[in-house]
C-alpha cells in the first residue's frame, strides 16, 4: 500500500473517536474510554506483534529495549495530557494546541536526533495544515482566559504523540517489522494501563453499547490505526507522517455533520479546505521532491 494513504486511513480512524464516544453510553468518560482503549488495542497489537513475530530471531539491544519503554511512555502520558488540556480550556482550544504541537514537536525533535532538518515541502505544508485545524477549532472565537496548566496539557500531549511517533520509527529503523515495532510499543503501554483502570469509571463497559464502543476504539481506532501508521513510518519520515494525521480533525468534522447532526460555520468550512490543501502539497510535494524519504533502514536483526 502507498505509505502516504495508509497514514491518511489511519488518520481516518483516529476521526472516528470522539464519534464512537458520543454514540456510545451516556456515563462514558474520556479517561476510562482512554484507558481502555489502550489496554485493549495495546494488547492486541502485543499479540499481533508475537504471532508474526514467531520464528523470527530479534535481539533487543538495550537501545531497542529503552526505545520501547520510551514509546510506552508516550502513548499513556497522551490520554491524560490531552483530556487536562480539553478540560482546562475546552475543547477547541486543547484539540488545536495539542494537535497542531505534535507535527512540529515531531519535525524538531527529528531534526535534532537526526541532524537532518524538514524539508522545506513539509515546513510549507505543515503551517497550512496547522492554520487550518486553528480556523476547524474555532479557537479564534473564544474569547476566555487560558489556563497555564490546560495549556501545559496540551503541549504534553502533542510532546507525548511526538516521542511515540519518533521511538516507533528508531524502532523500524534498526530493523523490527512496523508491527513489531507498534506491537512492543502499545503491548508495553498496555501492560503499564492496567493498572489505571481501578482509578476509572468503567462499569458502563459492561453494557451492550458499552462493548460495542470500546471494541471500535480498541480494534479500529488502535489496532488497525496503527497497523497503517507503522506501514507509513517505515517508508516516510516521523515528521511527515505527523503531518499526514492532521486529516484526524477533518475526518472528525465530516463525521460530526453527517453522522450527530452538527453544524458548521464558514470558519471550520475554510478550515477543512485549507487542512486539505495542506495535506495535499505534503503528499503531492514530497512525493515529487523526494526528500522526506527516511534514512536507509538497517538490515533486520536475525
Amino acid at each position: 500500500m502507498n505509505p502516504y494513504l495508509a497514514v491518511l486511513l489511519a488518520a481516518v480512524c483516529f476521526g472516528t473517536t470522539g464519534t464512537a464516544l458520543a454514540l456510545g453510553p451516556d456515563d462514558a468518560t474520556s479517561f476510562s474510554a482512554g484507558v481502555a482503549r489502550v489496554v485493549l488495542g495495546g494488547g492486541v497489537l502485543g499479540i499481533v506483534a508475537w504471532a508474526t513475530s514467531r520464528g523470527t530471531r530479534i535481539s533487543w539491544s538495550p537501545r531497542s529495549i529503552a526505545l520501547v519503554a520510551v514509546g510506552a511512555t508516550g502513548v499513556l502520558a497522551y490520554q491524560p495530557a490531552f483530556f487536562l488540556g480539553t478540560t482546562s480550556n475546552g475543547v477547541a482550544i486543547g484539540t488545536v494546541v495539542a494537535l497542531g504541537s505534535a507535527p512540529v514537536m515531531t519535525g524538531a525533535l527529528e531534526w535534532l536526533l537526526t541532524a537532518r532538518p524538514p524539508s522545506p515541502v513539509w515546513f510549507a505544508a505543515t503551517l497550512i495544515a496547522t492554520v487550518g485545524v486553528v480556523l476547524l477549532s474555532g479557537v479564534l472565537d473564544t474569547a476566555a482566559g487560558v489556563s497555564a496548566l490546560g495549556l501545559a496539557g496540551s503541549l504534553g500531549a502533542g510532546l507525548s504523540y511526538a516521542v511515540y511517533t519518533l521511538s516507533g520509527k528508531a524502532l523500524i529503523d534498526g530493523g523490527l517489522t512496523p508491527r513489531a515495532s507498534m506491537g512492543t510499543i502499545f503491548g508495553a503501554a498496555a501492560v503499564l494501563g492496567l493498572p489505571l483502570l481501578a482509578f476509572a469509571h468503567t462499569s458502563w463497559i459492561a453494557t451492550g453499547g458499552g462493548v460495542a464502543t470500546i471494541l471500535w476504539l480498541g480494534l479500529v481506532t488502535t489496532v488497525v490505526a496503527y497497523l497503517l501508521f507503522g506501514h507509513g513510518l517505515r517508508a516516510l519520515r516521523a515528521s511527515t507522517v505527523s503531518t499526514l494525521t492532521l486529516a484526524e480533525p477533518l475526518t472528525a468534522t465530516m463525521l460530526g455533520l453527517l453522522v450527530l447532526r452538527e453544524t458548521m460555520d464558514l470558519s471550520a468550512a475554510l478550515g477543512l479546505a485549507v487542512i486539505a490543501v495542506g495535506i495535499g502539497v505534503l503528499g503531492f510535494g514530497g512525493r515529487a521532491g523526494g526528500r522526506d524519504e527516511p534514512t536507509p533502514r538497517r538490515a533486520p536483526r536475525r
